[in-house]
């Protein structure tokens, strides 16, 4: 890259000598097309392309050798289209990916060492990945296999491989989980992605000590049997500037439909939300609005348990510990059938720090976990009760390592909640 930079330095003094007279022209924005494997943004930065400013004809010429000896390219072509400039790549039939180890903190899992493995054209095609995630109370993998446009054009195929044990100090049991599916995904547009999928999970509740609760104890089991999974994603910019998204209005929404341990005695649903909608007041403030919510139940009078129930707190509801709200029976956390969570959070760009964007908010948080399906004869209280926490929060990086965190303070909680007044997440890449 030192070499294209210093051979794009060149051009442009040599063409500047000799075309001085020529006419410059600004582009209202920069766009890639026919990139598949090469990030979009690494393309615009790598030879110094962006919107805003004055390009000569000669300059644009330098940026496409400059860009083709990246050796990455078969063919490089920039033109002007309605006021952009369009950078067209062909890319070399190859295999580029990532390999990175992370070491994070949050205040849900503690301290965390990743690693990840990418590449595309694993296979012909194909991208695969790889993630492994080992803390001393949790470890999660997954891996995955995708191809685009498999069975024709926005209709996508992939297999996708997911497991976890966890062995949380506060919980009374442990639980592992392995699970498999083939899905097929339909993305009709940018902002559109629908998936079905169809595996095999293998969920076990192992280990619940004696004196848990009576509850518990009477969960206690292992079920491996099919499951089908239905997704839709939906994001979009509302507005008609679309020139200027950072100031425009936006909405994310995530459904996901389970249903686990088909063909046994278990048979589950377990329907999740997600939606976050963002209103910029200005440039550099905003307001978000979020909404988090779950229902699991049994499909054929079977209840329900503690593995397979919610438990909202840390990052899901700023303010109490992880498993820290919901239905307990004395010390023991039990989850509850239901969960919903909403926030409400003024957000500002505050300037630099160290030379990073610095960005503030306040917010409010309400919500609550509830319902069982055994209560032990009324002896455990399911009933809804509202919990609200108030707080503030920043998000910087620290030596490219980017840091959120938040101050809350619960305004409506329960006797035997437990409440987590500081919340941390830090992620360092090497």
């Amino acid at each position: 890259m030192r070499l294209a930079a210093l051979f794009l330095t060149v051009s442009v003094a040599f063409g500047a000598a000799i075309a001085s007279s020529a006419d410059a022209r600004i582009y209202d924005s920069v766009e890639v097309r026919g990139s598949e494997f090469v990030p979009e943004q690494d393309i615009r930065m790598t030879c110094g392309t962006a919107a805003g400013i004055d390009y000569l004809e000669f300059e644009l010429r330098a940026i496409e050798d400059c860009l083709m000896s990246t050796g990455v390219f078969e063919a490089v072509q920039l033109y002007e289209e309605n006021g952009s400039l369009i950078i067209e790549v062909e890319e070399i039939e190859m295999r580029p990916g990532r390999v990175e180890g992370a070491l994070s903190y949050d205040t849900q899992d503690g301290a965390v060492l990743s690693f990840s493995f990418e590449r595309y054209n694993l296979f012909p095609d194909t991208f695969g990945a790889l993630h492994l995630d080992l803390g001393r109370e949790t470890h999660r993998y997954s891996a995955a296999l995708y191809r685009a446009d498999a069975l024709g054009p926005a209709l996508d195929a992939g297999i996708d491989l997911e497991g976890y044990r966890t062995d949380y100090d506060d919980l009374r049991y442990k639980e592992d989980s392995l699970r498999g599916d083939i899905f097929l995904a339909w993305t009709p547009s940018d902002r559109v992605r629908a998936e079905v999928g169809a595996g095999y999970r293998d969920h076990r509740m192992e280990d619940v000590e004696d004196g848990a609760s009576e509850l518990l104890l009477t969960e206690e089991a292992s079920v491996d049997a099919p499951y089908l999974r239905l997704a839709l994603d939906y994001v979009s910019l509302l507005g008609e500037q679309q020139d200027e998204p950072e100031i425009q209005p936006g909405v994310s929404l995530r459904l996901d439909q389970y249903f686990w341990n088909i063909g046994t005695d278990d048979p589950l649903s377990d329907t999740r939300a997600e939606l976050v909608y963002r209103m910029p007041l200005s440039p550099d403030m905003r307001v978000l609005l979020g909404l988090n919510g779950g229902y699991v139940q049994g499909l054929d009078d079977n209840a329900t348990r503690a593995i397979d129930r919610y438990f909202p707190g840390a990052n899901t509801f700023r303010g109490f510990a992880p498993r820290g709200i919901g239905p307990r029976d004395d010390d023991d956390v039990l989850g509850g059938n239901r969960f919903l969570v909403g926030s409400l959070e003024l957000q500002r760009d505050l300037g630099d720090l160290l030379g990073h964007s610095l960005r503030g908010g306040i917010f409010v948080e309400t919500g609550g976990v509830w319902g069982l399906d055994d209560t032990l004869n009324g002896q455990i209280d399911d009933d809804w009760h509202r919990r609200s926490t108030v707080g503030v929060s920043a998000t910087f990086d620290v030596a490219n390592t980017p840091v959120s965190l938040y101050l809350a303070h619960p305004v409506e909680k329960e006797a035997d909640d437990n409440a987590q007044l500081f919340g941390l997440s830090i992620s360092a890449t090497f």
